[in-house]
This record gives C-alpha cells, sequence and structure tokens, in this order.
C-alpha cells in the first residue's frame, strides 16, 4: 500500500479563511497548487500576507510549522506604506517555505501590546510559534530576505 498520499504532511500552515472564516489546514509543499477553503472552496491566496488579527493571530503562528513572518504595522505609518511592497514581494518568494502576514496594530491592539510594539513598522519571524527574530523599522526585500535567512528559510 502506497502510504505517501495518505500520511499526514509534515509541514502545514493553519489558516482562517478571508472569506467564511473557517480554519483550514494547509500543506505548504502544495501552496502552488492555489488550495482551497474545505468548506466555502474559495482560494486561500499564499502568495500575498495573509491578514491577522486579535483573534486569528495566535492559532495561526502556533499551528503553522514553517516560519511566519508577521509585519506589524498601521494604516497611517508612511514607512510602513513604503515597505507594503516588500512584504508582499516575499510572500511571493517564499510561499510554501513560510508564510508572511500583516497585523494592523490599531486594530489588534491586544497582540501589539503583547508583543510589546512601540514603533512601526516592526517585523517579527515566528518560529515553532515563539519569536525568533525582530526588526523595527522599515526594511527593504533583501533585508526581509536575511531575516528570514536567520531561521533557515531561503528566498
Amino acid at each position: 500500500m502506497d502510504t505517501s498520499t495518505t500520511s499526514a504532511p509534515s509541514q502545514r500552515l493553519t489558516l482562517r479563511c478571508q472569506f467564511c472564516l473557517t480554519w483550514n489546514r494547509v500543506d505548504p509543499a502544495r501552496a502552488v497548487d492555489r488550495p482551497k477553503c474545505g468548506n466555502c472552496a474559495k482560494p486561500m491566496l499564499l502568495d500575498r500576507p495573509v491578514k491577522l488579527d486579535d483573534e486569528s493571530f495566535d492559532r495561526t503562528v502556533k499551528e503553522s510549522t514553517v516560519p511566519v513572518v508577521v509585519d506589524f504595522y498601521a494604516d497611517w505609518c508612511a514607512p510602513c506604506k513604503a515597505m507594503a511592497p516588500a512584504v508582499d514581494q516575499l510572500a511571493a518568494r517564499t510561499m510554501g517555505r513560510a508564510l508572511v502576514a500583516k497585523l494592523d496594530t490599531d486594530r489588534a491592539r491586544r497582540t501589539a501590546g503583547r508583543f510589546q510594539i512601540a514603533g512601526v513598522p516592526t517585523v517579527i519571524v515566528f518560529r515553532d510559534g515563539a519569536e525568533a527574530v525582530r526588526h523595527t523599522g522599515a526594511v527593504p526585500l533583501p533585508g526581509l530576505i536575511e531575516l528570514l535567512g536567520r531561521v533557515g528559510v531561503t528566498a
């Protein structure tokens, strides 16, 4: 019997569908296949940053076995806006090897406070559910790639 198709994937992402809010487990190795929500069948778009909030943050970070890069930002922040294209590019370049997410610190104050986000933008890379690397201030794409490199992910 071939167990390769019946065994659980060694890596996984745990994401909430942006449309119906159902939690989904996604095999990152199949991210390029544009996985769909198990409930509403709409696409789970992993080639761009995933939006997190106070309710989705912990489960997404703790249950994802690939590194999770979180851009803590604010809509009013000019450096955050300047850095946004680099965050988008990072998501596309690391799809399947890391999850790139964004958290609006004005709308998710509880999570921002828990991580003592004193300035935006702040980027935190989580590995195995714990903070591994942090950088405060705008950083271009090569700097974001270097942060991920510190946890063993190449872009």
